[in-house]
């Protein structure tokens, strides 16, 4: 062979040899299942994570809750047995507590044009926590509004006090304020919502309806109050040690395939909410509408809670600084 052409063969390899030869697995837990849109734009920024990384990144995703509960995902990244999450607020929370304040302030927002708002004005502060943490974040969305699904028809505030309600098991300061505000608060992971409800364990469930129709909870709960509880926002996640190591050019196109997984995610799960309860609907599903009436009760009841959950579940500043905001967006858009 010409040594001229050995040479700069040799040296294509040597550029190449990263990506051929190095790949490195980067582990993602997600309790979405895996035929839900979420887990499909999870698959979509795995292909575009491989095609930017030239081969040397492989993206595994667990869906469905496998590795176990947020909390036990959490617990993996700590040790480095995963890399990577998609989390709801609940395991968010156990990394850095102020990502509970963009969700855990029921009946605080009105419409996702507030959610959106306080979300672009905090989250670049809770970044840099999570940051600090050792946690890079790779987009923040949410999946729509959380309803409550029954056994029974439930209306009032005072329906639901005699029912058993589910709540995400790692809170206990959560399950507290339930039981003070009245309410029976059961604790379980995610995976126990259907069976709590077919053994009688629990006998409602604040849900997304996307979570809902996929897990066929309105089979055991076929009543649903059309009411806006709470935003279910979430993030994904990657351990900063792990995204370092990554070529600051690579890391680019990385997150800005991640960012178009998190509007995909973000919009499919706002739009698919009312098309899942039209699906329910047609399985059975009752659904009570509220008016301003019942609204204002479920109001009066979640705000008679704030002073329990303003440092308890959602840090003082950061509760204060969402109540602010939204009250800001408001005085800005009056009509």
């Amino acid at each position: 062979m010409n040594p001229l052409r050995s040479l700069i063969t040799a040296l294509l390899l040597l550029n190449l040899a990263p990506s051929l030869l190095a790949v490195e697995k980067i582990k993602l837990a997600t309790l979405a299942p895996t035929g839900s849109s979420y887990y499909k734009s999870l698959l979509a920024m795995k292909e575009a994570w491989r095609k930017a990384s030239g081969g040397a990144i492989d993206l595994v995703i667990y869906g469905d809750g496998k590795l176990g509960g947020e909390s036990d995902t959490v617990g993996l990244m700590a040790v480095n047995s995963l890399q990577a999450s998609m989390l709801t607020t609940v395991g968010l929370s156990d990394i850095e507590k102020g990502v509970a304040g963009l969700q855990n302030i029921p009946m605080g927002f009105h419409d996702f044009a507030e959610v959106d708002y306080v979300g672009q004005k905090l989250q670049p502060m809770l970044e840099e926590h999570l940051a600090k943490k050792g946690f890079v974040v790779l987009f923040w969305t949410d999946a729509g509004w959380v309803r409550f699904f029954s056994k029974k028809p439930l209306v009032h505030p005072d329906d639901l006090k005699p029912m058993k309600l589910f709540t995400w098991s790692g809170n206990p300061d959560q399950v507290e304020i339930y039981k003070s505000a009245g309410f029976n608060a059961v604790a379980l992971e995610t995976a126990d919502i259907l069976p709590g409800l077919e053994t009688g364990l629990i006998d409602a469930a604040p849900l997304p309806p996307v979570f809902a129709l996929i897990g066929q909870i309105d089979t055991k709960a076929p009543y649903m109050l059309e009411l806006n509880w709470a935003p279910l926002v979430g993030a994904c996640v990657i351990r900063k040690e792990t995204w370092d190591a990554i070529a600051p050019a690579t890391r680019a196109a990385l997150l800005a395939a991640a960012k178009t997984a998190g509007r995909e995610i973000k919009e499919n799960g706002r739009q698919e909410s009312a098309e899942c309860v039209e699906a329910m609907q047609k399985r059975g599903l009752k659904v009570t509408k509220v008016t301003p009436e019942i609204e204002a009760e479920w109001r009066k009841a979640a705000e008679a809670e704030y002073p329990q959950i303003r440092g308890r579940i959602v840090p003082e500043d950061v509760f204060d600084a969402v109540l602010g905001y939204i009250k800001e967006y408001r005085s800005a858009h009056k009509h």
